[in-house]
């Protein structure tokens, strides 16, 4: 197999994620990573032969087949852009961009280039999730009548809590929406089949100023021990509740947020059709229950002689050995991988097209938090 040159922007805490599972395929070398802060140090310690300070100095001297951008939204379009037009494939953490501009400007270069372009929503790559999509798409569960779920953090829960997402000239217009309620829209809109055609939402800041470190404070780390704060205005929401209404005349509801307290990283999905329900929780990922109305429900357990055949690929381990984030993160890349590899394989990740109409939903439900209203998209 064509070994993959591969180079990482970015290295936080998903920065991270994305080498483990990348050395986790076995075809891929990385070859140099980018980072504002310690990249030498970093780089020693992920065993990277190159490290760099400038993502162009990077590119034009390592020359990578293929770039994770995993830095703060706003860098997003530029690194991309710059990538594309010479001639590298890219994927992107979400959102692409913070504008609808620039990722529409990301399309149309990528397709233009004819190169491989991917955003991570590593979510869609869950085996159960993934059970639960062929499954509606055999039509076992009837019309589908309902979507409902959300995605609860607490991480944000202080006010002394502060990350570079909370402030929207680095985010975006939207926070929670584009961090995290992306990852269940798309999600919900990948397993059912059905497109979000309407929203409606309201958006609440629980604090409107936070205390943010005087030195840097890295994703999900704790601020407690900080003793000297500088007083920063938030302009960006906690917290979205959302209702939404899909192509074929399913409603849906949505709780995101933030500050929520006890839930660390809780994503679930429920999709009621007209003869049974699934569901689906990040807290139980090997188990999916089915829903009945006339007979007992069932819970159906991650196993390769039950899941459903289309799914199997995605299950590498024995049932009653839990697959999760990271794995879920290495089958994304896998498959974009195998795409840069063959122009003819299975294509299930998300592309620029879908980051796209991601960012088109956090910008109508920004609209419709502002105006009050039901928003079409």
């Amino acid at each position: 197999m064509k070994q993959i040159k591969a180079a990482i922007i970015g290295i936080g805490f998903v920065g991270a994620v994305h080498i483990e599972a990348l050395r986790r395929l076995g075809y891929v070398e990385i070859i140099a990573l980018v980072d504002e802060y310690d990249a030498e140090k970093k780089a020693e310690k992920y065993n990277i032969p190159s490290a760099f300070s400038s993502y162009k100095e990077m590119i034009n001297i390592s020359k990578p087949d293929i770039i994770h951008i995993c830095t703060p939204n706003h860098t997003h379009f530029e690194i991309a852009a710059y990538a594309l037009n010479r001639n590298i494939h890219v994927l992107c953490e979400k959102p692409m961009t913070t504008t609808l501009e620039e990722a529409k400007a990301l399309v149309s270069l990528a397709k233009e280039k004819k190169l491989i372009h991917a955003v991570n929503y590593h979510n869609r790559f869950y085996p159960m999730a993934h059970h639960m999509k062929e499954t509606i798409k055999d039509g076992t569960i009837g019309k589908i009548f309902s979507i409902h779920g959300g995605y609860l953090q607490d991480w944000l829960l202080y006010p002394t809590d502060f990350n570079w997402r909370l402030v929207s000239s680095q985010s975006g217009k939207t926070r929670v929406v584009s961090d995290i309620g992306a990852h269940w829209m798309d999600l919900a809109e990948y397993v059912s089949g059905l497109k979000i055609v309407e929203v409606f939402a309201e958006f609440t800041t629980f604090h409107k100023s936070r205390k943010k470190p005087v030195e840097n404070v890295t994703t999900f780390s704790k601020s407690e021990d900080t003793t000297e704060y500088e007083e920063v205005p938030i302009d960006t929401e906690d917290f979205a509740s959302i209702l939404l209404r899909f192509e074929n005349g399913a409603v849906g509801s949505a709780t995101i947020s933030q500050a929520f307290a006890g839930k660390k990283n809780k994503l679930s999905l429920l999709i009621a059709g007209s003869t049974m329900s699934l569901e689906l929780d990040s807290d139980d990922l090997s188990n999916v229950i089915i829903g009945h109305r006339d007979q007992p429900n069932q819970v159906l357990t991650k196993d390769l002689a039950l899941i459903h055949t289309n799914s199997k690929k995605l299950v590498s381990y024995p049932s009653g050995h839990t697959e999760g984030f990271a794995d879920a993160f290495k089958h994304c890349f896998n498959q974009v991988y195998q795409s840069i590899i063959d122009s003819e394989a299975t294509i299930e990740y998300a592309t620029f097209e879908d980051g796209y109409h991601e960012m088109l939903l956090a910008e109508k439900l920004f609209e419709s938090a502002k105006k009050g209203c039901w928003i079409k998209l």
